[in-house]
């Protein structure tokens, strides 16, 4: 039994050493945040969504303080 639970802590010493990304995940990170800005901007600047911002800029500068 004392066997299995020191293989056990050194498999879990090597994972906790492994902690962070790869080259690979980095790049991955990175295409899906760029997807994710493509699509962000393509919602932002279409017409429904810029007709409402105008409108809630419009109402903000025309308020009576």
């Amino acid at each position: 039994m004392r066997g299995c639970r020191c293989r056990v802590r050194l498999i879990r010493g090597r994972a906790a050493g492994d902690a962070g990304m790869s080259t690979a995940e980095y790049a991955v990170g990175t295409i899906a945040a760029c997807g994710f800005a493509a699509v962000l901007y393509k919602v932002v600047t279409s017409g429904a969504v810029s007709a409402e911002m105008q409108q809630l800029i419009e109402r903000a500068l025309g308020a009576q303080f």
